[in-house]
């Protein structure tokens, strides 16, 4: 038995292939809520630093020592969370990153808010995907209408109307005959010139 039996060198990767789109969207939103996450808890610990300081006159960040992430999402919550991200269409991932971003970076929020704006951008989202479907649902409704009613103007369009032949008296008519027009029943009156 050969050492490249034991360890697979010589076969390709399945790991990319057997990945589908919506397992990808779920793990990269996750990986950018844990991102952010950490950044907040950053960006809060420096303002604590800066709030000691000014409190206290004397710089001592050099000797404190913080753990590495303090704050955790609860796993029903990152449950909920990654089923949203489910609901997400991957064309939409991008955008919904750089929306998460720019609320994060507008609100300065605290480790234990990111999770909720988290989850608003993806009801955002989850909302904005839905008027689309509807709106491509009455499209393709609309269009099979047109269709329908094209058919039925071309059907109306072969009977020809013959404008010379009509019913309908006019004053034209009874002049062209030299006959005396009836008394009109119009909106206007009608004023003779008596003599």
């Amino acid at each position: 038995m050969s050492l490249a039996s034991w360890f697979r060198w010589n076969e390709p990767p399945n790991r990319i292939s057997q990945r589908n789109p919506t397992e990808m969207v779920v793990e990269t939103l996750m990986m950018e809520l844990s991102w952010q996450t950490k950044q907040a808890e950053k960006q809060q610990r420096e303002r604590e630093n800066e709030y000691r300081k000014i409190k206290t006159g004397v710089d001592y960040g050099w000797l404190v020592s913080y753990p590495k992430q303090s704050y955790d999402i609860s796993p029903g919550e990152r449950l909920q969370l990654e089923d949203m991200c489910t609901k997400i269409h991957p064309s939409y991932c991008g955008p919904v990153i750089l929306r998460f971003r720019q609320l994060v970076a507008e609100y300065e929020p605290e480790a234990q808010e990111v999770s909720r704006l988290f989850r608003s951008v993806l009801q955002e989202a989850a909302e904005k995907i839905k008027e689309e479907e509807e709106a491509k649902k009455l499209a393709r409704q609309w269009n099979t209408r047109n269709k329908t009613s094209l058919s039925l103007t071309t059907f109306k369009s072969r009977s020809r109307i013959s404008p010379f032949i009509s019913d309908i008296k006019t004053i034209s008519e009874d002049v062209e005959r030299g006959t005396q027009p009836t008394r009109r029943v119009w909106s206007m009156p009608e004023f003779r010139n008596t003599k």
